[in-house]
């Protein structure tokens, strides 16, 4: 119940709590997009990336074609459908870990690089294509898809730190 006062009375409403319902004749697998917001997004590791914000459909199909993540305050991003694998009861499981602006660059070692700052991606078909790494205060350089050796809780490049300060 929630109590409402203002300068005349206090009144009291009922607060309605609205779950999906399961229709007559609805197939056992759908299920409504609104139950997905909030769901803990992982991957198959068990790293966890954020969670669910929005589901977005292409107007045209009428099937998912992607993900809006939130990772905390204004750390949102987009995840496009070939990096869903599943949704379950509580999660959102990823095919393949996403890399994302923001988060720590190693090199082949281990040792701390710095900073994911932009993703560049193909403009059709919204394949990464480079990552622009910033490392000390007003540095940054940018680095091919093809150095990137692994993705997860941090991306691991194909080069030790000494490699990656020789890249012009």
């Amino acid at each position: 119940m929630i109590e409402i006062s203002d300068i005349w009375c206090d009144k009291q409403i009922w607060a309605i709590g609205i779950m999906p319902v399961k229709l007559e004749g609805m197939p056992i697998n759908m299920a409504t997009a609104d139950t997905f917001t909030g769901k803990k997004v992982k991957d198959r590791e068990g790293i966890q990336y954020g969670k669910v914000k929005h589901i977005h459909i292409n107007q045209d199909t009428l099937t998912v074609c992607g993900v809006t993540i939130r990772q905390g305050f204004n750390r949102d991003y987009f995840l496009s459908e070939d990096y869903i694998d599943k949704f379950s009861e509580e999660t959102l499981l990823l095919s393949r870990p996403p890399v994302r602006i923001g988060i720590a660059v190693v090199d082949i070692d281990g040792h701390k690089i710095g900073k994911i700052k932009r993703l560049h991606r193909t403009p059709e078909t919204d394949e990464l294509e480079s990552i622009e790494v910033k490392h000390g205060l007003t540095h940054s350089k940018i680095l091919s898809k093809s150095e990137i050796w692994g993705v997860g809780e941090k991306v691991i490049l194909r080069m030790t730190k000494e490699e990656f300060k020789n890249i012009e």
